[in-house]
């Protein structure tokens, strides 16, 4: 027995042999889950890099997306409280040249309180706005009438003025509304679309609301006609 272990014998060095090999074998194996960690280290950290800094540009661009709805919508405000604004003139400048009532402003002035009303919400304000909307086909058949039977009211400047801006308001109405239905199309669709949508949940951004719907008569401008 004392043989076999003697140095220099064969089966020492075999053994020495077999130890050398198995220390090597795990020296590798530390070494090769030393570099996986080291690699699952390096792609976690670019993966955290790329989605922060996705997260960054997508927070951005969903804060730039939502600021346009909120400018859109206070374009058509404006729009609607300058197109009620002209109305009163232009019924004011026909009653002073004809000294006759516009039947049909009576309503148009209810529905105009409603629309410039400060604690008007948007839903109140494009539905007042709907309602004027609704009856200035009359008031231009009734202004018009007027205008036939008094000439001085038709050569007015004053009151080719203030028609030519009520047509104009019209258009201007158009594009804002349209614009605004753009802009809260577009920051929806950011809303929910993936990946997009994982930042949008993490940071609050919720859907904005439509006021309008985006249909053909709703975008349509009312043709002025002398």
């Amino acid at each position: 027995m004392s043989e076999w272990l003697e140095p220099g014998s064969g089966a020492r060095e075999e053994f020495r042999h077999v130890y050398l090999r198995e220390q090597e074998q795990l020296a590798r194996a530390r070494e090769q889950r030393r570099r996986r960690m080291l690699l699952g280290g390096v792609l976690l950290g670019a993966l955290i890099l790329l989605f922060g800094g996705y997260s960054v540009s997508t927070y951005n661009s969903l804060v730039a997306k939502r600021e346009a709805v909120r400018s859109r919508w206070s374009q058509v405000e404006n729009q609607m409280q300058r197109r009620a604004d002209l109305i009163p003139n232009l019924v004011n400048t026909v009653r002073g040249i004809t000294k006759q009532e516009v039947e049909v402003f009576t309503r148009i002035a209810e529905a105009r309180a409603k629309l410039l009303k400060p604690e008007a919400t948007p839903e109140e304000r494009v539905q007042a706005n709907a309602q004027i909307e609704a009856l200035l086909p009359q008031l231009r058949v009734q202004v018009l009438s007027l205008a036939e039977q008094y000439p001085e009211l038709r050569s007015s400047e004053t009151f080719q003025r203030l028609m030519d801006e009520l047509a104009g308001s019209e258009n201007r109405i158009a594009v804002a509304r349209r614009d605004y239905i753009q802009a809260v199309q577009d920051y929806n669709i950011a809303t929910s679309r993936f990946p997009s949508v994982l930042v949008a949940r993490l940071f609050g951004f919720e859907r904005a609301e439509n006021y309008f719907k985006a249909t053909p008569e709703a975008t349509r401008v009312p043709q002025v006609q002398f």
